[in-house]
């Protein structure tokens, strides 16, 4: 069997192979221009009738204080979830081995024992401190357009980082900041009709950080992809 090898497919796979999801950020911001380029490059995303569903807010400085004072007590106040999508029912099978393992690949890395809730619960509360990251775009679709819109928000968000990982920025995506989609909405001042996909932490890696110190395995091609001839 030949494989082709181009430049560009090249270049593609290297930053597929290298970004990983972030869980520790030094406090350096990242200038607006290069913020800029980020989203110009992810809006060539291809999206179904090329609606484009997508709208993104992304905080700064202050602003991201603010947003990580008001989710930290939001995820504190013990408050049930109450995000725009349903959440998976459950995992099971093959999906379960591999949340289980990306899990304890993190503890084991943090040297957070098998069991200790508490110490879970402590590294849970980082995603809602945005893993000390200096920013966050909030991703947010319109409510007509239903789980497509989503799932064009979701090629969105690929592009999202993969424009960061060009760009030497690091990202982790955070299904748990849709979690409080009501608080997330107040916040922004956004109206009902627009509901909240997932957020973006990102920022400059904190290359010391035990939590990046790791990275997740992958299924081989013949566990997903079935050709019929």
């Amino acid at each position: 069997m030949t494989t082709t090898s181009t430049p560009d497919i090249d270049v593609l796979e290297h930053l597929l192979a290298d970004r990983f999801s972030c869980r520790g950020f030094t406090p350096e911001p990242v200038p607006r221009a290069t913020i800029e380029r980020m989203l110009d490059a992810a809006q060539k995303t291809a999206s179904w009738c090329n609606s484009q569903p997508w709208q993104v807010h992304i905080t700064s400085g202050e602003a991201t204080q603010a947003f990580r004072a008001v989710m930290m007590a939001a995820a504190a106040s013990g408050r049930p979830n109450a995000g725009d999508f349903p959440f998976p029912r459950e995992y099971r099978g093959v999906y379960l081995e591999r949340r289980r393992e990306s899990g304890f690949q993190l503890y084991n890395t943090l040297g957070i024992t098998k069991g200790d809730k508490a110490a879970y619960a402590k590294q849970a509360m980082e995603n809602f401190n945005f893993f000390g990251a200096p920013h966050v775009a909030i991703i947010h679709t319109d409510e007509a357009l239903g789980v497509y819109g989503a799932v064009d928000c979701g090629g969105y968000v690929t592009s999202v980082m993969l424009a960061a990982q060009a760009l030497g920025l690091a990202t982790v995506p955070q299904a748990a900041l849709a979690f409080h989609s009501d608080i997330v909405r107040q916040h922004f001042g956004l109206g009902d009709d627009r509901k909240i996909v997932c957020g973006i932490s990102f920022g400059y890696a904190d290359r010391a950080h035990k939590a990046n110190g790791y990275r997740t395995n992958r299924a081989k091609l013949p566990d997903v992809a079935t050709f019929v001839d």
